[in-house]
């Protein structure tokens, strides 16, 4: 019998995803509801595993956590990336990692509630109502400005879609993009300097790697307007957080909406939270029932076939970090 533990399960929903009945009799299960940072903690709730489901990047498992589980033969992670699994370390330990597919269109679909939940300032309007007021702020819209997209991959494709279909024009920066294939997309590649000086709001989506970490420092923030919106629904690191949370303060940018942290779960004393003009959420951009039916239900069939002596979706130790 082999146990599987299954980490940062926070909605504790992990087990109404997927047919975890077909591990009857050859596994048992143990969800871990919480995020357990320290260590020591860690290694014991984790002791007697010989399998592990990771939910996304809410733990790392480096390599020297992986040499405290001498029994851990296996992971499972959802996505076919994750920057917090040390493959290569799990390789080297006789440790098999395999992964899932996940969708993009979640993380896409946040990037617009954030998007459009700042810009009419739904949090305040929501709180105001629910507390026995009535309407406090004048929002805005979107149709008419630009939106910068950088980043135009899966993600940033669809939410320059719908920045279309509101009516705004749409540019786009990446590193591989050229003018015909943004053409082909429906929109206008740019400099960065110019999406950033041009944008009334630039939304981030690059995978993150040893180019794009810090990419968005204190210089770039400087380009944009005074009263533009820089969204994350990526990753934190992508962003220098003090020169945001500085450019915020100082009233040089006119706002950010975030959903991704440089550590996670969020502090509750994180600066972040105490910066002005900010709509901040718990990293849900890949928080969905679909995905979750997609990643756990892979996730078992991963079990299942390792079991059987036949593994399936095995990620390379070079595969790139990213979202």
């Amino acid at each position: 019998m082999h146990n599987i533990v299954i980490l940062d399960d926070y909605q504790n929903v992990a087990l109404t995803f997927g047919d975890w009945g077909k591990l009857t009799g050859r596994a048992t299960l143990k969800v871990l509801t919480r995020h357990i940072a320290d260590p020591a903690e860690l290694t014991a709730e984790l002791a007697e595993a010989d399998i592990i489901v990771a939910n996304r990047e809410r733990t790392v498992i480096n390599d020297s956590l992986l040499a405290t589980l001498p029994r851990l033969k296996l992971i499972v992670t959802s996505g076919m990336r994750n920057a917090s699994i040390d493959v290569a370390a799990a390789n080297a330990r006789g440790i098999t990692v395999c992964g899932t597919s996940t969708l993009g269109y979640p993380t896409a679909e946040l990037t617009w509630a954030l998007i459009l939940g700042f810009m009419r300032n739904l949090p305040q309007e929501v709180a105001s109502l629910a507390s026995g007021g009535w309407q406090t702020t004048v929002g805005m819209g979107v149709r008419g400005k630009t939106l910068g997209i950088i980043g135009l991959g899966r993600i940033g494709s669809d939410v320059a879609k719908v920045g279309q279909a509101l009516g705004m024009k749409v540019i786009a920066w990446s590193r591989s993009l050229t003018p015909e294939k943004a053409a082909a997309a429906g929109v206008e590649c740019v400099t960065m300097d110019e999406l950033l000086e041009r944008s009334d709001v630039a939304t981030i989506h690059l995978l993150l790697n040893s180019d794009t970490r810090g990419f968005i420092g204190a210089d770039k923030l400087a380009k944009m307007k005074r009263t533009a919106l820089l969204v994350n629904t990526s990753r934190a690191q992508i962003v220098d957080t003090p020169a945001l949370i500085a450019a915020l303060k100082s009233h040089k940018l006119g706002g950010a909406a975030l959903d991704v942290y440089d550590r996670e779960p969020l502090a509750a004393d994180d600066p972040i939270r105490k910066a002005p003009n900010t709509l901040l959420t718990p990293h849900l951009g890949f928080v969905m029932a679909e995905n979750y039916q997609i990643t756990f239900s892979q996730g078992v069939e991963n079990i299942v076939a390792w079991l059987d002596g036949k593994p399936m979706r095995v990620i390379e130790p070079n595969a790139p970090a990213g979202h």
